[in-house]
């Protein structure tokens, strides 16, 4: 063999060998990522999750089409993790939390579940329900601060993890003052999962987004308000009672 042939053999070796590390490396490197992704998700390879959808109240019934399109984000993210979902309606969806992700769509007032979420989990929220015009009306209250809807140009949305114990899987909430903000936070969750992820770890937070003029930017244009997981998990104060008699 001559040394030209060597060093052309030498050279296919030597290009294998780091092609052969650079896919080892890039493999190990992606595999990484998905364990993450799958470990912040709770989604491990082939499992199942719920999303559970609510209705449109002013719609006879049916989903609305930006909550329509939160789902599709968050079935992207879904099948991203090797993971099943299924579709249940907020009044059939009834099981406990933890056994499977959970993702959970709409206001309390067109999503039962979400509103029993907000009562067993995040206790320190209230959402003024009631059907009486005013700027009240869908205002956020957490801790000694209200968040009011400007509609079309500032509205609100609850994007949280919540877990009830170490091996429960997590119950991540969308609840929005409008449909399009459940979209809004759905997006805001598919691009920056790796962030809340490395800043939070697989821990609960409960975070409150602004939507900034939907009615021109529609779901795109997100600010994080606060970090409002404190305040929304403690409980409301019991009321003071007088034990004094009437005279």
């Amino acid at each position: 063999m001559t040394d030209d042939v060597r060093n052309i053999v030498l050279g296919v070796i030597a290009a294998g060998i780091s092609a052969a590390i650079g896919w080892i490396a890039r493999t190990y490197l992606w595999r990484r990522k998905l364990r993450r992704k799958q470990a912040f998700f709770g989604l491990p390879g082939n499992s199942e999750c719920m999303l559970v959808v609510n209705r449109d109240a002013g719609g006879d019934g049916a989903v609305h089409r930006h909550d329509v399109f939160a789902l599709l984000e968050l079935s992207a993210l879904i099948k991203g993790c090797s993971a099943h979902a299924q579709i249940l309606s907020h009044d059939v969806a009834q099981q406990g939390f933890g056994e499977r992700t959970e993702f959970c769509v709409g206001g309390p007032v067109s999503n039962r579940r979400m509103a029993a979420h907000l009562q067993s989990l995040l206790p320190g929220v209230t959402v003024n329900t009631g059907p009486e015009p005013g700027p009240d009306r869908g205002a956020f209250q957490i801790g000694s601060e209200r968040y009011r809807a400007e509609k079309g140009a500032v509205e609100y949305v609850l994007l949280a993890r919540l877990t009830v114990g170490q091996e429960a899987r997590p119950v991540f909430l969308f609840c929005g003052q409008q449909a399009i903000t459940n979209q809004a936070a759905s997006r805001y969750l598919a691009r920056h999962y790796e962030k809340l992820s490395r800043k939070h770890g697989n821990n609960t937070f409960c975070l409150l987004l602004k939507v900034v003029n939907s009615q021109a930017y529609g779901p795109d244009v997100v600010e994080l308000v606060a970090d409002v997981t404190r305040d929304a998990q403690a409980p409301v104060p019991a009321p003071r009672t007088s034990h004094r008699a009437s005279g």
